[in-house]
């Protein structure tokens, strides 16, 4: 007789159901494992034989057929074990069959043992998209279950095979099995951040006026200062200024990092967004995403949160340029044998570098560098790049003075507190659009979203002249002035907003365009 048993398997960041049919009947003793199978899954047959012995089951002495369903897409990975020992028991009568579906998940080990998976999370979404309202899952991955429970779904953990089957017939298991547990979560959302407050940073007013503006509009960042004037601090303590996720958000990059198996970076957070600090070695391959089997990178880990490249001018070039893509449209899209896959990256970027080899310019009493190693240095970061950072930022030294003095410092709760008004008068703003921030107004829209009186035009027209803007980094100035309009709580940019939004910019000048 016919039995299945329904699971899923994962494809990029893509959850698709799979059914496994099961028919055990008489005729000459084997074991067929169909439906477009990989090698991995054909292997299957040793570990649900050796799994069924272990807990006095056998398979019959009869011809077994299992077939994975739909036989277009083709299977891989150890996900489907469980369920094919399932459905065989089902199939052959040595189980008594549920009185609802089960959504299966598991690999299994020689004595019985189910060990964990990735990407249990995204397809148990899948399975609650089929209609089911029970799931069997690896007792290890019970925490990312559990973040997806609501009403009327019911999570059965479990660690060997015959809890599996008690769970399946629907005895009671108290003691190893919890049923519609629910995710209390934080109030405040995922993520990884470094619990480090804005009150630990001492002076640095600039630096935190314009970490304070990035934020609000989710702009992307750059600090240029020498060795331990605050950079690196600084950058990890924005995810602790960053406003909560939405669970729809949540949700999302729970997924990703379900399907990456690295769940557990989630887990253990302050309840922050994303912030991913990679090593100025890691290659384009690993930063973007792909690989033979595709993977997202650290571009998608850090999807709505913060990607800080420390000593950015350290990075492969080649590493740099994959961000333009996503800088641009919030996604990354990775070409491999079998296709393409999208992933989404919409990050904020923050970056830090040294204004020199040496690190000291423009002390000159520190920094021997000359003016054309200085040009040199600088200009390892290409003017594409550099055109689609918004707000670039010089980082001084503090003083004696700044350092020993003991005051009191702003704390990342009450910046955060403006950052969210600003966030709401930008969701307000934009609910019509398919954007929600100030930094992703197309510029299409700007002269909707960002106007300027006839006065500021002309004052702008002298400005693009004078330092030599492309187009990208005017309209870039013009979504960080309307930032600090809204944090300022005016309708309209007026000529301070736009005078800040290009103090973010004149950077470049200095030390991009032989201004040294």
């Amino acid at each position: 007789m016919v039995k299945n048993i329904k699971t899923a398997m994962i494809r990029g960041l893509k959850s698709i159901p799979v059914r496994v049919e099961s028919d055990v009947s008489n005729g000459l003793p084997m074991f067929e494992l169909v439906g477009y199978v990989s090698s991995e899954v054909k292997e299957a047959k040793e570990r649900v034989r050796s799994a069924l012995m272990s807990f006095d089951f056998s398979l019959p002495v009869k011809r077994i057929t299992v077939n994975l369903s739909p036989a277009t897409e083709k299977k891989s990975g150890t996900t489907f074990d469980l369920s094919i020992a399932l459905s065989i028991l089902l199939s052959a009568g040595d189980i008594k069959d549920p009185s609802s579906d089960f959504f299966v998940l598991g690999e299994l080990s020689l004595d019985g043992r189910i060990l964990p998976l990735k990407g249990v999370l995204p397809m148990i979404e899948c399975g609650k998209k089929e209609g089911i309202r029970h799931f069997i899952i690896p007792k290890e991955n019970e925490e990312e279950a559990l973040f997806a429970i609501e009403d009327g779904i019911m999570i059965y953990p479990v660690k060997t095979l015959g809890e599996a089957v008690e769970a399946l017939e629907g005895n009671d298991l108290s003691q190893s099995i919890a049923f519609g547990k629910k995710n209390e979560g934080n109030d405040e959302g995922i993520g990884s951040g470094s619990g480090i407050d804005f009150s630990d940073i001492r002076g640095q007013k600039l630096l935190k006026r314009a970490c304070e503006v990035a934020v609000s509009g989710m702009h992307n960042f750059l600090m240029v200062g020498s060795p331990g004037a605050g950079k690196t601090l600084t950058a990890r303590a924005i995810p602790s200024i960053l406003p909560p996720l939405s669970r729809e958000e949540e949700l999302s990059i729970a997924s990703i990092y379900s399907i990456c198996g690295k769940f557990q970076e989630l887990s253990v957070s302050g309840g922050r967004r994303p912030f991913r600090a990679p090593h100025h070695s890691i290659s384009a391959r690993l930063l973007s995403g792909g690989g033979n089997v595709p993977y997202p990178g650290e571009l998608t880990l850090s999807h709505k949160g913060v990607l800080f490249l420390d000593e950015l001018t350290e990075f492969n070039d080649r590493t740099l340029e994959v961000l333009r893509q996503p800088l641009e449209d919030g996604i990354i899209k990775v070409y491999h044998d079998k296709g393409e896959e999208e992933y989404p990256a919409d990050f904020m970027l923050v970056c830090a570098m040294n204004p020199c080899r040496c690190g000291y310019y423009p002390d000159r009493k520190r920094c021997r560098c000359t003016l054309s190693e200085i040009r040199q240095y600088m200009q390892r970061i290409s003017r594409p790049l550099l055109d689609r950072i918004d707000i670039s930022v010089e980082v001084k030294p503090l003083s004696f003075l700044e350092a020993a003095e003991d005051i009191k410092e702003e704390s990342s709760d009450v910046i955060r507190r403006r950052v969210m008004k600003v966030h709401e008068i930008e969701e307000e703003r934009f609910k019509n659009e398919s954007f929600s921030f100030n930094s992703k107004i197309p510029h299409t829209l700007l002269s909707k979203y960002c106007p300027l009186s006839s006065g500021d035009k002309s004052y702008m027209e002298e400005t693009f002249e004078k330092l030599s803007l492309s187009a990208r980094a005017y309209h870039r100035i013009l979504r960080v002035a309307r930032t600090i309009a809204d944090m300022d709580g005016a309708s309209q940019i007026k000529r301070e907003h736009l005078y800040e939004a290009i103090c973010y910019r004149t950077i470049d000048k200095r030390f991009w365009e032989g201004g040294v």
